[in-house]
């Protein structure tokens, strides 16, 4: 089978981790619920370098530490240029729900990605 570029289709690792987690909780009677995005969704408007890289395998593997190590309910970041564990609720209060197209973050959004203001 071969994927839309034409190579070898990988397994889809992803789902099959996330359906083994959902098969193993039902066994115990219990519901979990998990979000699964599919990478190949995102998007990304310049191209990546080794930094996108390295903080991208720090991210992972914090993720997957935490989760192995049965925390819940948290983000992993860079803060104060350590790795740490953010609580959700707490992301999600500071988050502002609308942006201002004129703000200071959505400029700061613009210069990070290297997208022309319009």
């Amino acid at each position: 089978e071969l994927d839309a570029g034409g190579n070898r289709a990988r397994p889809k690792i992803g789902e099959f981790i996330r359906d083994q987690i959902s098969n193993h909780f039902e066994s115990f009677g219990e519901v979990a619920t998990i979000k699964y995005i599919d990478p190949s969704y995102t998007v990304r408007s310049v191209p990546a370098n080794g930094y996108d890289s390295l903080y991208c395998t720090q991210l992972s593997q914090n993720a997957v530490h935490g989760a192995m190590a049965g925390v819940t309910g948290f983000s992993t970041g860079l803060v104060g240029n350590k790795m740490v564990y953010l609580p959700i609720p707490l992301l999600v209060a500071s988050s502002p729900r609308v942006m201002n197209p004129y703000g200071r973050t959505y400029e700061r959004i613009l210069a990070m990605t290297v997208i022309p203001f319009v």
